[in-house]
């Protein structure tokens, strides 16, 4: 999906930056690691997990396209930050204020529910092995920790940790799903579209959730804090992104032959949300040994911390954007940067405030809240990028193909689907459904 390169752009750019003048080298982990590892959590994880289970391959396809359409979206995101200058919250503003109404909002209630959301997730596997504490205190640790991390931490230590925290991912779930011995011939099958019946909501769920969160529109701020800013940057962007989201894929296949081969096999239904993770430790356990079971619940943990830390870092720099424009701050003030006093708001408001609702249980108005508005903020951002990445907004070299429009067409096409679907699935109890 590559668009023009515009001429001038350094061939030694995709080999990384100099360091102190020294030869250039290529740098392994990048932004995109960090976005695809903040954007796959534990609800992902069980999403997959209940589509192996019930449909076995069949739903393969659904992966490897939602894999595709990340990398387009991800990119896409990417080139504008690295062609205009601009971080993706500046583009918004020129496509009309509807896109401030909308942002603001979603940013401050979905902040303060995914807070507590993810401080649980990550909670649940410790609780699970260490049981004599209790999971609302694993829950504040485990904020706590993030905050430090985010609050006192360089960027550059905040994406080390990070790859150390994929890599447990990769590890414990790939060599789960090697130890369960996959069906080849039947993922291939798997490789041919179609939807199984009863199967549309875990095929949407598969081609268009798994890795998409608020933090793929992060992905420019995290380009400009590793330093790569610039439109040379863009083959780089474009390796890191793709490489990324391949991995991705990987761990989502993973995750979709354990659903198949071992959970389908025990014959087990899982519970909905974060606590079927811990079904399939039990299963695993009682398949494979508590070593197995027990390296599963670090993947698990590894996998929901990440997304703390991940979210932590990148919406906080989002939202410094956004509050630094609304309080006519020019770009790149130090208030709206990492550190500054817009960032370290909203890590605050990440930490502590959510800590309220594991005392009162997470009241449904903020669940449906969050619900809501989480199910249209990623067409909100396809749609946005169609406008942002054609006509004067983007310099001509690096605006949108034929090809490159169609597949934003048909990722905006495929979230708007999906958001309609969680519309009704969040708003059902306000109607008795």
């Amino acid at each position: 999906m590559a668009e023009q390169q515009q001429p001038g752009a350094s061939d030694a750019a995709v080999q990384g930056d100099r360091d102190g003048g020294g030869p250039p080298k290529w740098k392994i982990v990048g932004p995109g690691l960090v976005v695809a590892a903040t954007g796959v959590g534990a609800a992902d994880m069980v999403a997959t997990l209940v589509a192996g289970s019930q449909y076995g391959y069949a739903l393969l396809w659904a992966v490897i396209l939602g894999v595709i359409l990340k990398i387009v979206l991800v990119e896409g995101a990417g080139r504008y930050t690295l062609a205009t200058g601009k971080t993706i919250f500046e583009g918004w503003k020129t496509l009309g204020k509807w896109t401030t109404w909308y942002f603001g909002p979603y940013i401050i209630i979905w902040g303060f529910v995914y807070g507590a959301t993810a401080m649980s997730s990550a909670a649940m596997p410790l609780a699970a092995l260490f049981p004599a504490v209790d999971l609302k205190i694993w829950a504040v640790l485990m904020g706590l920790a993030g905050f430090a991390m985010v609050w006192f931490g360089k960027y550059s230590f905040f994406e080390k940790v990070t790859a150390v925290l994929v890599g447990i991912m990769f590890i414990t779930v790939v060599g789960l799903a090697v130890i369960a011995a996959p069906n080849f011939p039947e993922m291939i099958k798997g490789l041919v579209p179609m939807i199984p019946s009863g199967g549309v909501v875990y095929t949407l769920a598969l081609a268009g959730g798994v890795g998409g969160t608020i933090t793929l529109a992060a992905y420019g701020y995290w380009l400009r804090e590793k330093g790569w800013y610039t439109p040379k940057w863009m083959r780089v962007m474009r390796i890191d992104n793709s490489m990324a989201y391949v991995m991705t894929g990987i761990f989502v296949i993973a995750m979709l032959i354990v659903g198949a081969e071992v959970v389908q096999a025990a014959g087990v239904s899982l519970s909905a949300g974060d606590r079927g993770l811990l079904d399939l430790g039990d299963v695993l356990n009682e398949r494979y040994g508590t070593f197995v079971g027990t390296g599963f619940l670090v993947g698990f943990w590894a996998a929901s911390f990440s997304s703390i830390i991940g979210v932590w870092n990148g919406v906080s720099l989002m939202f410094a954007d956004f509050w630094g424009h609304m309080r006519k701050k020019p770009a790149g003030h130090p208030d709206t940067m990492t550190g500054g006093k817009y960032f370290k708001f909203y890590v605050l408001w990440l930490t502590f405030p959510p800590m309220v609702l594991f005392l009162l249980d997470k009241p449904i108005a903020l669940i449906l809240a969050y619900g809501v508005l989480g199910s249209l903020f990623m067409p909100f951002l396809a749609i946005t990028l169609l406008g942002l990445l054609n006509g004067k907004r983007i310099p001509k070299g690096w605006a949108n193909r034929w090809h490159t429009n169609t597949a934003l067409a048909i990722t905006a096409i495929l979230f708007i689907a999906l958001g309609i679907q969680q519309l009704i699935k969040n708003l059902a109890p306000l109607f008795g459904g």
